[in-house]
């Protein structure tokens, strides 16, 4: 029972976790005190991130020591309200994916909501079979890319919105290698690497004590209790805390229509209005910049996430964000 409970965990518990961890790990590293702090994710650390941010901003307020230095933080293709896949359908008809005659009758029989479709609604579920007919052959986290599958030896992955969500792949660890000109080859990999014993002898890991890694554990105890993070950006917006939002723009997982709507509805005037940054002479993407401290990049040609796809404009990104200027 005590090891049940244990297992046990939530998006709030990860959070103060986190934050613990973080205090504890200064105890025992106190010459990074002094050290600005920026708490970073992508994907699905658009729910949890920013309520980490926030336990670690109210552990500062309440006098908790070692104060931790903390300054903002950066969140790129956050999953950040859990409706990111009724966006796909409007991302998809603006890269031409499905007709405009498709996405008319999407819009009319489905009313903006193509992921929990009600299976009495038989115009919507034709349209939405369409449509996962229409993507089946691309890729979700990034439709300019290959489409990558991790074991030819079972019938073909589905590919619906639905079932796209990031690490849905990545469960097993006994999968066939995929081919290295994958983008998530690295990501399969992982796997073999944490339960390596030579890994585990280099990283401390006492044996015994940890079983199999799994890049994305999908345990049914876990409570996902974080139902939307948008509150969460509000309070720090308020307290002062810099943010860097970055969407890669080919990115049909959490596309930037999303991000750009909730980002909308925190209601803050735009201070450096949309306009293109540049990298290595380049087109790297386009921005804007809020009252709120809250900077919107999109990474061009980038997917899911963006750094794996545009590692030197992300970098230039971040670096410039980073340093306090403008992107």
């Amino acid at each position: 029972m005590e090891q049940e409970l244990a297992a046990q965990s939530s998006d709030t518990l990860l959070a103060r976790q986190a934050h613990q961890f973080l205090r504890k790990w200064l105890i025992d590293h106190p010459k990074f005190l002094s050290n600005e702090v920026y708490i970073a994710g992508d994907s699905y650390s658009g729910i949890p991130l920013p309520a980490i941010v926030q336990e670690i901003a109210q552990g500062n307020e309440k006098g908790f020591q070692p104060r931790i230095n903390l300054q903002g933080y950066l969140l790129g293709n956050p999953i950040t309200t859990r409706r990111e896949n009724d966006d796909g359908i409007p991302f998809a008809h603006g890269m031409a994916l499905i007709s405009d005659e498709l996405y008319e009758s999407l819009q009319k029989n489905c009313k903006g909501n193509y992921v929990d479709v009600d299976s009495e609604n038989v115009l919507c579920y034709k349209d939405m079979e369409l449509f996962n007919k229409l993507v089946s052959g691309l890729s979700g986290y990034n439709i300019l890319e290959p489409l990558c599958e991790f074991d030819h030896s079972t019938p073909p992955l589905k590919r619906s919105l639905i079932e796209k969500f990031p690490g849905k792949h990545f469960l097993k660890t006994d999968l066939k290698l995929p081919d290295v000109t994958c983008p998530t080859y690295t990501s399969f990999l992982s796997a073999y690497w944490a339960n390596d014993d030579n890994v585990r002898t280099a990283l401390n890991v006492r044996k015994g004590s940890i079983g199999t890694w799994i890049r994305c554990h999908r345990d049914e105890r876990f409570m996902y209790d974080i139902s939307s993070s948008v509150e969460y950006h509000t309070n720090l917006s308020i307290k002062g805390y810099r943010s860097l939002i970055y969407s890669g723009d080919h990115d049909m997982i959490a596309p930037f229509l999303g991000t750009q709507e909730w980002i909308k509805s925190l209601n803050y005037s735009i201070v450096d209005d949309w306009r293109p940054w540049n990298s290595n002479g380049q087109v790297g993407g386009y921005t804007r910049t809020y009252s709120n401290q809250m900077t919107f990049a999109t990474v061009k040609g980038a997917g899911h996430t963006a750094p794996m796809y545009k590692s030197k404009e992300c970098f230039d990104m971040f670096s410039r964000w980073i340093s306090k200027r403008a992107l």
